[in-house]
C-alpha cells in the first residue's frame, strides 16, 4: 500500500491539520509564556521544550490554585496567575531563577527545595518567612508543599511549589490567642479581686436564690452579725429579718424576681445576740440567684435619731420661749387696755350713781378708743398666725400707692426723701387692700423711725418671674409675682436682729414705743395671702423689705363708694333675725340692738338647736352667727344645713377667729357675709340693712 499523498493544485489546495498553540489557555500568565523569550534562557526555544515540561507547564497554568514550576539546575521559575500575589511588588519573576527571586528568604527555603530536587517531597504549615515584596522586609506566613517533578525515566528534572499565604488568618488567630489570654489573665485577676472583696470586705455580701435561701455568705457576716458562713448557708435570709421589716423586704424580693436591681433598702437583720442591726442593701438578679451587699448603718441611723430629738427638744424650747414671749407681750398690753376699759366703766358708773351727769362721754371714748386698740392688737395677732379674716379682691398695687401717696409723704416728713417706682404695667394680685394698706403703712412707719435724722425711702414695685431654684430659696412655688419693696437707708439691723424681725413682740425700740407687732402682721398677711416676705439689712446701711405677692388673672373691680357713717338704720318690714352665740352677753347686746332697730329675734346658744329652730317652719330672713360654735356643728355647718331647708337664707358670719377649713380661701356665696369681732354697732346695723335690702 503506498503512502497517501498530498496533491495540491490551483484549484485544489489541501494543507496539513495545525498543531493546538502552546500552552493552552492558562490566563494571563499564559499569554506571557507564550510571548516570552525563551532562548535566552536556559530552557531554550519553547517549540523545543520536552513533553514533561510542557504537560507540567499546562498544568500549572491552567490551576486556580497557586503553582510555581522550578525547573532544572537554573531554578527556572514558570507560575499562574494565582501565584501572582503572593509575589507582591516584585519585579518580573517569570524565566527568572527561584533562589534569585526569593533572595531574601532563600537561607530558609533553599534547603527545603534542594530536598525536594534530590527527592523528597515536603509539606509545611504556617511557615515564616521575611520577606521582601513590597519594598520592605515584613513577616510572612505560608503553608506550602515542594513537590518533585520526574521525567519519563524517573529523573528528577523540576519542582512543584504549591502554596497558600497564611499570614491574615495566621496574625488572626495569634491576636485571638493574645486577646483569650489576655482576657482570661483579666477574669484571673478579677476572680481574685472578687475573692479577695469577699474575703475581706466590712459590708456583708449575701448570695441567695428567690425564696430567699442563703447559698453563700462572707465573712463579714461573723464580724458584724455573728454568724458564720457554715450557719447561714441553707437558712431563709427572710428568718433573720425584724418582722417590721418583712413586708417591705418580701415586696423587695418580687421585684428583684422580676429582673428588677434595687438599692437602699433599709431593714433590721438579726444578730447572732437577738439584737437588731440596721443594714442598708444594695441587690441585684442574675442566672436564677440575688446578689446582695449590705451596709450596717445603725450608728448613723442613732445619730440621725439624736439628731432630731435634739431638734424636736429645740423646737420646743424656742417654741415655748416664742409661746412667752407672746403670752407676756399679750399680757402686758391687754391689761393696760383693760384698766383703761374697766376704768372708763367705773368712773361712768360712779358718775351715774352721784347724778354728776357732765363730761361723761370723755369715758365713753376712752374706753371705745381702747377697745378699738385691742381690736388692732388682735388683728394683728391673727394676721401673724395667718387666721385673721381676709376679704381678698383683685388689686393693682400701683394704684393702691399713688391712693396713699399722700399720705406717706406726709407721715415722712420733711426730713426723708420718698421716691417712688411703679413698673410699668403691674399685674394685678389678689388681696385684702386694707390688709395690704396697713402692712404698706406700717413698712414706711418702721423706715421712718429708723432714720431719726433723715434719709431716703424707696417704694418700689416689679413684675417677677420665679424659676424653681428662686422660687425654692424663698419657699414658694414657681411661677409669677407681683414684687413690692420698701427700702430705707437709716441705721440698719444685724443678722441676728434681722432674723427674729417678724415674731412677734419682739422690737428693738424703747419700752412704750412699739409692740414688736408689725413686720409679724405683715409677714403673716404675705403667708396668707399665698406670698412670702424677705428682710436685707446691713447695720449702718438700711434695710430694704421685699413682698412677693402671686399675680392674679382677673382684672380689679371697679372702685366702690366708700360707705359714709350714718345713725343705724330703723326697719319698718318686720323681718325675723336668728341670732346664733354661744357668749350670752353678746349675744343679749346683739339682740338688743336688732329689737331697737325694729326687727323680731330668735336666739340660740348653739348649732343644732339654732338649726332646730330653721327647720321648725317660723319665718327667718337673716341668719347671724358665730363661726366657732358649741354642739358639735359650727356656723358654717349650720348655714349650709340652713340652706338645704331654706334655699336663699341671707346669712352674717360673726367672727373674730375664721378657720380656713370653715370658710376656705374662695369668695363666699352669694348673701353670704363675714362681718369681724370686734365690730361697732353701727356696723352691724349698716350690714344688716345691706343683706335685707
Amino acid at each position: 500500500m503506498q503512502p497517501e499523498r498530498i496533491v495540491t493544485g490551483p484549484m485544489n489546495l489541501i494543507t496539513a491539520p495545525r498543531m493546538p498553540r502552546f500552552p493552552f489557555d492558562g490566563g494571563e500568565m499564559g499569554q506571557k509564556v507564550r510571548t516570552f523569550d525563551w532562548s535566552a534562557t536556559p530552557l531554550g526555544p519553547i517549540q523545543d521544550w520536552p513533553s514533561v515540561l510542557r504537560v507540567t507547564v499546562e498544568f500549572v497554568l491552567n490551576s486556580k490554585f497557586p503553582k510555581c514550576l522550578v525547573w532544572g539546575s537554573s531554578l527556572t521559575m514558570i507560575y499562574n496567575d494565582a501565584f501572582k500575589p503572593i509575589l507582591g511588588n516584585k519585579s518580573e519573576a517569570l524565566g527568572r531563577p527561584f533562589s534569585e527571586v526569593w533572595s531574601e528568604a532563600w537561607d530558609a527555603i533553599g534547603p527545603i527545595a534542594e530536598r525536594a530536587f534530590s527527592g523528597e517531597a515536603t509539606y509545611i504549615e504556617d511557615f515564616p518567612l521575611a520577606i521582601n515584596r513590597h519594598g520592605h522586609l515584613e513577616q510572612a506566613f505560608f503553608t506550602f508543599c515542594y513537590s518533585p517533578v520526574r521525567d519519563e525515566n524517573g529523573v528528577v528534572v523540576g519542582m512543584m511549589d504549591t502554596v497558600i499565604e497564611m499570614t491574615g488568618k495566621y496574625l488572626a488567630e495569634r491576636q485571638l490567642r493574645e486577646l483569650a489570654n489576655s482576657l482570661e489573665k483579666q477574669v484571673a485577676e478579677r476572680t481574685a479581686d472578687r475573692n479577695r472583696l469577699w474575703q475581706l470586705s466590712t459590708d456583708i455580701m449575701l448570695v441567695t436564690h428567690f425564696d430567699s435561701v442563703i447559698t453563700a455568705a462572707n465573712p463579714a457576716w461573723q464580724r458584724m452579725l455573728g454568724w458564720s458562713e457554715q450557719e447561714l448557708v441553707g437558712q431563709r435570709a427572710l428568718s433573720l429579718i425584724h418582722r417590721e421589716d418583712l413586708h417591705r423586704t418580701i415586696r423587695t424580693i418580687r421585684l428583684l424576681s422580676r429582673g428588677t436591681p434595687i438599692s437602699g433598702l433599709d431593714n433590721r437583720v438579726r444578730h447572732k445576740d437577738g439584737s437588731y442591726r440596721w443594714i442598708s442593701w444594695n441587690a441585684v438578679p442574675g442566672d436564677g440567684l440575688i446578689n446582695a451587699v449590705g451596709r450596717d448603718f445603725t450608728a448613723e441611723k442613732e445619730q440621725a435619731e439624736a439628731l432630731q430629738q435634739a431638734e424636736e427638744n429645740l423646737r420646743h424650747s424656742q417654741k415655748m420661749e416664742a409661746v412667752g414671749q407672746l403670752t407676756g407681750g399679750l399680757a402686758h398690753d391687754f391689761n393696760n387696755l383693760l384698766l383703761s376699759i374697766g376704768g372708763s366703766l367705773e368712773l361712768l358708773g360712779e358718775r351715774l350713781r352721784q347724778g354728776r351727769t357732765q363730761d361723761l362721754e370723755r369715758y365713753i371714748e376712752a374706753a371705745q378708743g381702747a377697745t378699738q386698740r385691742a381690736a388692732s392688737l388682735t388683728h394683728r395677732l391673727l394676721a401673724f398666725s395667718r387666721r385673721q379674716t381676709l376679704d381678698p379682691r383683685p388689686t393693682r398695687v400701683n394704684h393702691l400707692i399713688a391712693d396713699m401717696e399722700e399720705l406717706v409723704r406726709h407721715t415722712m416728713g420733711p426730713t426723708i426723701r420718698v421716691d417712688i417706682i411703679r413698673s410699668t404695667d403691674s399685674w394685678t394680685v389678689l388681696v385684702d387692700r386694707n390688709q395690704l394698706e396697713n402692712s404698706l403703712l406700717n413698712l414706711c412707719i418702721n423706715a421712718r423711725d429708723a432714720m431719726p435724722e433723715g434719709g431716703r425711702l424707696v417704694i418700689e414695685t416689679a413684675n417677677v418671674e420665679l424659676d424653681a431654684k428662686t422660687a425654692g430659696a424663698l419657699e414658694l412655688a414657681p411661677g409669677e409675682y407681683l414684687s413690692l419693696r420698701v427700702s430705707d437707708t437709716g441705721m440698719g439691723m444685724s443678722a441676728e436682729v434681722a432674723k427674729r424681725a417678724c415674731e412677734p413682740f419682739f422690737t428693738t425700740k424703747p419700752t412704750g414705743q412699739g409692740t414688736g407687732l408689725g413686720l409679724s402682721m405683715v409677714y403673716g398677711f404675705a403667708q396668707q395671702s399665698g406670698g412670702q416676705v424677705r428682710i436685707h439689712s446691713e447695720t449702718d446701711r438700711g434695710t430694704s423689705v421685699m413682698l412677693y405677692l402671686p399675680r392674679h388673672a382677673d382684672e380689679p373691680d371697679a372702685p366702690s363708694e366708700t360707705a359714709q357713717p350714718s345713725d343705724m338704720p330703723v326697719t319698718s318690714q318686720g323681718e325675723t333675725v336668728l341670732v346664733i352665740d354661744d357668749e350670752a352677753t353678746l349675744r343679749m347686746l346683739v339682740t338688743e340692738v336688732l329689737e331697737d332697730l325694729g326687727y323680731a329675734t330668735l336666739e340660740a346658744a348653739e348649732g343644732p338647736s339654732g338649726l332646730a329652730l330653721l327647720e321648725s317652719g317660723r319665718p327667718v330672713d337673716l341668719l347671724i352667727t358665730d363661726i366657732g360654735l358649741p354642739g358639735g356643728m359650727n356656723g358654717r355647718q349650720v348655714a349650709d344645713a340652713a340652706r338645704r331647708v331654706r334655699p336663699g337664707l341671707k346669712v352674717l358670719f360673726i367672727t373674730g377667729y375664721a378657720e380656713t377649713t370653715v370658710v376656705g380661701n374662695d369668695r363666699l356665696e352669694p348673701d353670704m357675709q363675714i362681718l369681724t369681732k370686734p365690730f361697732t354697732l353701727d356696723a352691724l346695723a349698716n350690714r344688716i340693712k345691706g343683706l335685707l335690702g
